[in-house]
């Protein structure tokens, strides 16, 4: 028990060292976390880590896909609606086809469902590897939006068709009007769950005291409750956490009602996501021998098996290239005839696009829970193949496209500025000036006979917009913090109708402001 222990802890401090190397180097740490697990597999007796298939999804799946959901703005992604559903729905269904047929056609023994189950299991990238490399370069913030919105989204349509091909499998049959019915209720009975629960959770902090803690626990049970309540009556889950997770997303300073909790609740989950994405793609890499051991149960040598490997991968490669410069073609085409969010798409765009397909998180989770056997008690038919090839792909579009997608977004050299947004220096220049004449305005307003304090308090809030530190000497008192409370809880309400209204403006520089708003009420009450 104790050595299992040293064992976890020291893939812990592997985890970190890693991570800290990848900052180090810029380069996103998913390669170097799925290279430090093969170099550890290597080392004789290394325990096996195995994970229950079914607990994979469980596990894993709802923090990551809620704390997507808080990221990204939910504004942007409706703005980008029609070519991130292209990529979510429509490009993964285009991709599990194509991968289906291929391995029909050219892997001896697999039929065509067993095709459907690989193509499942490999056509949604993976979000958290595509985030990771994007932190060193920068694109447009509507490239940016589509792809988080489609990583978020491609998850629930990629399961949906695994879970079809599995019973396939399992059943020899497939009957398209009743996987019509499922397919519609897994979606939207997964959305209406979703959303149920998140307003649910949100009127329980309404109704109910709760304090940080409790808000920040609450925060950390909310995914999996969504999740797995959908799952259990055949619902999507997937869909059920994205869709509880942007109602809340939107009303996150309702659901966590102090600054105390919002920032205590970031901190939190920016530390809980970074374990788990680390334990996550640390396992791909150790999963290796185990895999490697499954090939000889059927038969198969390793290279034949790479072989395969590299076949699907430069599929998916291609089918995406494709599909993205389908999808900027449509755009130009349609753009004469009615409104698109992006009426002047950049021509190179498809390149970007179409390199940025690296798979991970999900592919693992998907490829590991498949049963061992049937239901009649026969073993699952090449699934240790299966396996080796999603290992495979994940394995070659993290490190080949991961190390590569940096070089070629430079060489690109596709504008970062559009003008769909204010860049910003003049959004900032906007938000700072209304949060400054909201403050003025609400003080002129409220308390006209008291000049002595309402100057003071226009003081600190003018220092406090151009990030002088002179504000910090002051000590304002008791009353006088009551005030400027009072005068940043206006600020914040002007900061999220603007973001709403106004089309031009960034959320995510908001989101700065408002954290800033936070910090600054929170380092006044512990003075």
């Amino acid at each position: 028990m104790i050595e299992s222990f040293v064992f976890y802890l020291g893939l812990v401090m592997v985890i970190i060292f890693a991570i800290m190397l990848a900052k180090k180097l810029k380069i996103a740490y998913p390669i170097l976390l799925v290279v430090a697990g093969l170099l550890i597999s290597l080392i004789p007796g290394i325990p096996t880590i195995k994970i229950e298939p079914e607990l994979i999804f469980i596990i894993f799946l709802p923090p990551l896909l809620y704390e997507g959901a808080f990221q990204i703005s939910w504004k942007e992604l409706w703005k980008m609606r029609g070519v991130t559903a292209s990529f979510a729905f429509i490009i993964v269904f285009l991709t599990a086809i194509i991968v289906a047929f291929v391995a029909n056609s050219f892997i001896p023994g697999f039929s065509l469902a067993l095709g459907f189950v690989l193509g499942g299991i490999v056509s949604p990238p993976d979000a958290v590897s595509a985030g990771a490399i994007l932190k060193y370069v920068k694109i447009p913030k509507n490239y940016t939006t589509v792809l988080e919105g489609e990583s978020l989204l491609n998850d629930a349509s990629s399961l949906i068709i695994f879970r079809f091909a599995l019973v396939a499998v399992a059943t020899g049959q497939f009957i398209w009007q009743d996987a019509a019915l499922s397919f519609s209720w897994m979606v939207f009975g997964g959305v209406a769950i979703g959303l149920a629960l998140g307003f649910i959770f949100l009127k329980v902090h309404k109704i109910f005291p709760t304090d940080v803690n409790m808000d920040v626990i609450l925060s950390l049970a909310a995914p999996y409750v969504m999740y797995i309540a959908a799952e259990e009556v055949h619902s999507s889950g997937v869909m059920s956490v994205v869709s509880g997770g942007l109602f809340l997303s939107v009303r996150r300073h309702e659901w966590l009602k102090t600054p105390e909790a919002r920032l205590k609740g970031f901190n939190v989950w920016e530390s809980f996501t970074f374990l788990i994405n680390g334990i996550v793609f640390l396992i791909i890499g150790l999963d290796l021998p185990e895999i490697t051991a499954g090939l000889k149960n059927e038969g198969i040598g390793i290279s034949e098996a790479i072989g395969y490997g590299l076949l699907v991968t430069a599929i998916l490669i291609a089918v995406r290239f494709i599909a993205s410069y389908v999808i900027v073609w449509t755009l130009l085409l349609v753009r004469n005839f009615i409104k698109v969010a992006d009426p002047n798409p950049e021509r190179k765009s498809p390149i970007l696009f179409g390199w940025t397909g690296m798979r991970g998180v999900v592919s693992l989770a998907a490829a590991l829970s498949i049963p061992v056997t049937l239901d009649n008690g026969l073993p699952f038919p090449h699934r240790d193949l299966i396996l080796f090839i999603t290992f495979v792909v994940i394995l070659v579009t993290l490190i080949v496209q991961g190390l590569t997608l940096p070089a070629l977004i430079n060489y690109l050299k596709i504008p970062v500025e559009t003008p769909y947004h204010l860049s910003e220096k003049e959004a900032s220049v906007v938000l700072q000036k209304g949060m400054k004449d909201v403050a003025l305005s609400y003080l002129a307003e409220n308390f006209k006979t008291d000049q002595d304090k309402n100057l003071y308090i226009k003081n600190m809030i003018t220092r406090w917009q151009k990030n002088e530190d002179e504000a910090s000497i002051f000590t304002l008192s008791e009353e006088g913090k009551k005030i400027y409370f009072a005068t940043m809880e206006k600020q914040r309400e002007w900061l999220r109708k603007e973001t709403r209204e106004n089309p031009l403006i960034d959320e995510e520089i908001t989101r700065h402001y408002l954290l800033k708003l936070d910090l600054e009420e929170e380092r006044l009450r512990i003075e």
